[in-house]
């Protein structure tokens, strides 16, 4: 036997109902930086991905956006930025700028996430970061100086000033063209964030044109 609902209780369920979905419909998935951050590169539409080695949700994202990266027009510049939240954060930021320095991102990136998340290698300290980069192909003597350099200490310097400079609150995170800040919580998941990134690129060279 069928049970009557009461009128209200029906409007009040589709109400409901109506609220979600408006919701869903308005949510962009990323947030507009207010006011815009200067970008490097004024001819190119420029994607900061924010992100630190420690991070199982960095670790997962990474296929994901490296697919993405290479499908990208050549007028899309991306930029890796280590996040340095904390110490640890800090040590590993710092190891990323000195690979950066001495040429072999590409060579330890992969490398260095699968030691801190399948490895569970901290990497937390100098000496173990020696041994890191040595493995790879450095010299001792050339990680240790430059990992002490002015120019490594300049920008670890910088990193915290750009956390809170694009109001991070976790990672990863990625801004679009200084404008435009998207991450796991807004978009949904890190298959919508691919998809929130590619409208917001589409969007950008529209504007450009």
């Amino acid at each position: 036997m069928l049970k009557k609902i009461p009128l209200a209780s029906l409007f009040i369920v589709l109400f409901s109902m109506a609220a979600v979905l408006k919701a869903e419909e308005v949510s962009p998935g990323y947030e507009v930086l207010s006011p815009a951050q200067p970008t490097q590169h004024a001819d190119k539409i420029e994607v900061i991905e924010f992100f630190w080695y420690g991070c199982p949700h960095c670790y997962a994202f990474e296929p994901e956006l490296k697919k993405w990266v290479k499908s990208q027009a050549k007028n899309v510049e991306f930029i890796r930025q280590p996040a340095a939240f904390n110490d640890v954060w800090a040590k590993h930021a710092k190891a990323y700028y000195t690979a950066e320095a001495l040429g072999v991102v590409e060579k330890i990136h992969d490398d260095f996430f699968d030691a801190v998340q399948n490895k569970k290698q901290s990497l937390e300290t100098e000496d173990e970061l020696a041994k890191f980069f040595v493995a790879h192909g450095v010299k001792e003597a050339e990680f240790h100086d430059t990992f002490n350099s002015f120019v490594i200490d300049a920008k670890m310097r910088k990193a915290p000033l750009m956390a809170a400079q694009y109001a991070l609150t976790g990672v990863p995170a990625v801004v679009i063209n200084g404008k435009y800040k998207t991450n796991g919580p807004l978009a949904g998941s890190h298959e919508k964030m691919i998809e929130v990134m590619t409208r917001l690129i589409k969007q950008e060279n529209g504007i450009k044109k």
